[in-house]
């Protein structure tokens, strides 16, 4: 994304505001939780009576989704009287979206809009720009409305970015490991476009890079392709042209197992195509899975294989591509409930939660064993510690146990 020729006074921030120190307290009182220090300092483990809570070693607030949320609070400080807006939310974590309207940023798109666009845009008003990015449309749609841009795109997404920047400047269409509709995605498939002739090609898993690999050793229907890939497509794309050469991305909150295998499966596909001796011409993959989404389902296959759990109690927006990634780990294991808020631990013993592998919400019954249970716990990139410490007080109340009983000892 081009953003220097915006770097005239105080039009753009991409590094912060200056006002770290000025809102530490904040963020520390709104998103502090001494339950999950209490964890940290007792191995992750919690244990009283017979029931044991065991928490991931990685989980929460990853490096990319604090800065942005740190960013959000200083851009309100230094504008208290201005108009602020975010393009959409700005991580998937309702709690944070909700506290951010509270203090009165308005939002562009997504569930949380309420009839502003962008083109109630003015010079005097700012917009931050969320964790997952713009696409370079929406970016020069906001350059020219004036307004003061503030940018909290993940570094690890910005890595991304420049790999789709060179595949396109190179020749190579990006097969990008992603959700269609996901921000993100949007956001890195954009960058294809930077150059003429730049193309790009969306797959969400296995199954969709199979069709791609058949088509490239056994070509087939272009129509047909083009009828199933139609809206996960550069425009203009043209199978028998844009699948000779390909450099393989990814949404950065995917499975990184399966990003993986989706870089191995075309390799073979392509090998088979043109041979070994031209592979390297064919065929380019770079590592960009991200860093703290591989440290986090990491932390949950350790739980699985080193525990006999009874039950996953996982913790993330519904619409959190990392952590219905990290359900989508451990139901494989044992029983899982991934709910987005606290406040989906209902009274007498039920609990709201996402069912998985479907975007259902369902209600349970006597989701914990009544004998004891040994369950496993952790929670998507965004979301904030204090959010992970209620969980965890309303799995005790409703087990009959009194919190402050342990945490306040």
């Amino acid at each position: 994304m081009e953003k220097n020729d915006l770097k005239d006074g105080k039009k753009f921030f991409q590094k912060g505001l200056g006002l770290k120190r000025e809102v530490q307290d904040i963020l520390k009182k709104e998103y502090f939780s001494d339950v999950v220090t209490y964890f940290r300092l007792n191995d992750n483990v919690l244990r009283h009576g017979n029931i044991t809570i065991q928490l991931a070693k990685e989980l929460g607030f990853c490096y990319g989704v604090d800065r942005a949320v740190d960013y959000a609070y200083q851009t309100r400080k230094k504008f208290p009287e201005k108009r602020i807006f975010l393009t959409g939310e700005i991580i998937h974590n309702p709690h944070v979206n909700k506290r951010l309207i509270d203090m009165g940023v308005k939002f562009l798109s997504g569930q949380y809009s309420n009839g502003e666009t962008h083109a109630s845009l003015n010079a005097d008003d700012v917009v931050v720009l969320p964790a997952f990015g713009v696409s370079i449309q929406e970016f020069d749609i906001l350059k020219n409305s004036g307004a003061i841009l503030v940018d909290t795109t993940c570094g690890s997404v910005l890595n991304v970015w420049k790999r789709v920047i060179y595949y396109a400047r190179n020749g190579y269409t990006s097969i990008i490991h992603g959700k269609r509709n996901h921000e993100e995605t949007i956001a890195t498939s954009s960058q294809a476009l930077k150059y003429p002739g730049g193309k790009y090609l969306i797959v969400r898993n296995m199954d969709e890079i199979e069709r791609v690999c058949d088509y490239i050793v056994s070509s087939g229907s272009a129509a047909n392709f083009l009828s199933y890939f139609g809206k996960s497509v550069s425009p203009g794309f043209e199978p028998d042209r844009d699948l000779q050469k390909i450099g393989v991305a990814n949404q950065t909150t995917m499975l990184s197992g399966e990003s993986l295998a989706i870089a191995e499966r075309l390799q073979v596909a392509l090998r088979e195509k043109y041979g070994n001796e031209k592979l390297e011409f064919h065929f380019q993959t770079f590592d960009t899975i991200c860093s703290a989404t591989q440290d986090r389902q990491d932390a949950v296959m350790e739980i699985v294989h080193n525990h006999k759990l009874d039950l996953m109690l996982v913790v993330g927006g519904f619409n959190s591509s990392n952590t219905t990634h990290l359900a989508d780990i451990t139901a494989k294991y044992t029983k899982t409930y991934h709910i987005d808020d606290p406040a989906c631990i209902l009274e007498n013993g039920r609990i709201r939660h996402k069912k998985n592998g479907a975007s259902d919400i369902v209600v349970s019954d006597e989701w914990l064993p009544k004998d004891g249970f040994l369950m496993g716990l952790t929670a998507g990139a965004s979301t904030p510690n204090n959010k992970i410490g209620e969980a965890v007080e309303k799995v005790l109340l409703q087990s009959g146990i009194e919190p402050r009983a342990i945490f306040e000892n």
